[in-house]
């Protein structure tokens, strides 16, 4: 069975997905966990953009032990898309090489569970784009956010495939999709 590549982003009801520690945290319940723990389960390596690795990088490390999503994060396989780090990156880190696309997409082919893209905005959206992400999962917030958007005016109109919806006690709505094959 070939690895599924994950994208998993909270977002607003106007596509804001920028700092959703800022908004999201009063809209989250049972059903967002125990999405969060089925997408997560397989997941095995997971793709970071260079500011959201240094950001976690400084924190989940010595996160107490017994919290949930630093016992994910820690012994994870991170691959980093970065043009600025030098030298080793640690944490269980490796800085990707060469064109992002073509690495996740040889990451797919090889062995391992799931690969989960963490973010950034830029690093998510790229690898949607090009095609090497199979399901990109919104849990929108009924919140009107203020910040950078996943899908902004540089993206051209680029048609989805709705793959699945649930709308959670709490008010969210969860959809996931993927990019709809061109006719």
């Amino acid at each position: 069975m070939a690895r599924q590549v994950t994208a998993h982003l909270f977002s607003s009801v106007n596509g804001v997905v920028e700092s959703p520690n800022e908004w999201q945290f009063d809209a989250f319940g049972p059903e967002e966990g125990e999405l969060m723990g089925r997408v997560i389960g397989p997941v095995t390596d997971m793709v970071l953009g260079r500011t959201l690795w240094q950001e976690w990088s400084e924190y989940w490390p010595s996160a107490p032990a017994d919290d949930f999503f630093a016992q994910f994060i820690n012994p994870l396989r991170k691959h980093v898309v970065t043009s600025t780090l030098d030298g080793e990156l640690g944490w269980n880190s490796t800085r990707i090489e060469g064109d992002p696309i073509e690495y996740v997409r040889t990451l797919k082919a090889g062995e391992g569970g799931d690969i989960s893209v963490g973010g950034g905005i830029e690093t998510v959206r790229s690898l949607f784009l090009g095609g090497v992400v199979d399901r990109l999962i919104l849990t929108t917030h009924p919140v009107v956010g203020v910040g950078r958007r996943l899908f902004d005016e540089s993206v051209p109109v680029t048609r989805l495939e709705l793959l699945e919806t649930t709308q959670t006690g709490v008010g969210n709505v969860i959809m996931t999709y993927a990019l709809r094959p061109a006719d």
